[in-house]
């Protein structure tokens, strides 16, 4: 008679394995739905366009173009027009007359929706055998004509502010070290503020704009993902910095919106990209760079709390104090 052998039960540390593959599992299809399904469904998303000419010339565009890729808007002349452009109110705009299509752009605001705009302009004027002429209002600098240096901005952004928050909570850790990491953060965002934007305007021409005002910027923008994480470290441990760091390169980053403007992902990926501190940051920069601190106010806003939220994160973990070891009576101790 054959023994049948019963398989011994999974052990403690099999089902942490288990746990451990089927999360890392998890994990990758999150990253690839975070970067992938933006990239599939880019394209123009209600993208403001501008449009002036006759009231006939003017309904006949806006009747052609398709409703959930352009929002248009019509203005009385073509200075209104590149006004609105200038101001950020629209990414492009048509002035129509008879036989010609002038197309104005802003390269700086997006590359992809300025070229979808000069695509659009050319296969309508196409159809209607009408000339166009192309005027970009807003061009990156003549040294960085396609805008690589901003658009590679991303990761320096992104990096610039987990790094230092590791390193800091390394040397300086624990309750002791609490505030040594909050000056230190702030110290780090202000010096890679100037140091990165002198390097992407000075160094490689990519920025344009007043220097002290890009900084800024790029500092809050710093200082609001180091603060961060930091503020969530102090509360949570590493799972706290884990959880953040995560948002950050799985959300954070593909829909930033750097590279193509915001008007470029689908609407709730795009809103939920803007508040990020990527997406507020780049938008930030872009403002500060190329128009005058146009538009600057919301993504500003937005870097501010992030940055006021970490500070009350360490605020809460410096008030909790460190934890105090609960003493056992003496005669307690013996017995044990």
């Amino acid at each position: 008679m054959t023994q049948q052998i019963t398989p011994p039960a999974p052990t403690g540390q099999t089902r942490k394995l288990v746990a451990v593959v089927v999360g890392l599992a998890a994990v990758v299809i999150v990253m690839l739905c975070a970067f992938a399904l933006p990239s599939v469904n880019s394209g123009p998303h209600e993208l403001p366009l501008g449009v002036t000419g006759t009231a006939q010339a003017t309904k006949a565009v806006t009747g052609a173009l398709p409703g959930d890729e352009w929002d248009v808007t019509a203005y009385g002349d073509e200075a209104a027009l590149k006004s609105a452009i200038e101001n950020r109110d629209v990414m492009g705009g048509l002035a129509l007359t008879p036989g010609h299509v002038t197309v104005y752009t802003a390269t700086a605001a997006g590359a992809q929706s300025t070229a979808a705009v000069t695509a659009m302009a050319n296969g309508m004027a196409a159809q209607q055998q009408a000339e166009v002429t192309v005027t970009d209002l807003e061009p990156f600098p003549a040294d960085d004509p396609k805008g690589a240096g901003f658009s590679a901005a991303a990761f320096p952004m992104i990096f610039g502010g987990m790094i230092p928050a590791v390193v800091l909570t390394r040397l300086f850790a624990g309750h002791a070290g609490l505030r040594r990491r909050l000056a230190g953060g702030l110290a780090f965002a202000v010096l890679a503020g100037f140091a990165v934007t002198a390097f992407l305007q000075f160094g490689t021409g990519s920025l344009s704009g007043d220097y002290l005002l890009s900084s800024l910027g790029m500092s809050l923008g710093t200082a609001a993902l180091v603060m961060t994480l930091l503020g969530l470290e102090a509360l949570m441990g590493m799972a706290g910095f884990g959880l953040g760091a995560a948002v950050v390169m799985l959300l954070g980053n593909p829909l930033s919106g750097l590279a193509s403007g915001p008007h470029w992902l689908p609407d709730g990926w795009a809103t939920l990209g803007q508040i990020l501190p990527p997406g507020a940051s780049g938008s930030l920069l872009r403002a500060n760079a190329f128009f005058d601190g146009t538009g600057a106010g919301t993504p500003a806003l937005v870097l501010a709390c992030w940055a006021v939220l970490g500070l009350v994160l360490m605020l809460v973990a410096d008030r909790r104090g460190p934890k105090v070891p609960v003493a056992v009576p003496e005669r307690q101790a013996q017995l044990v």
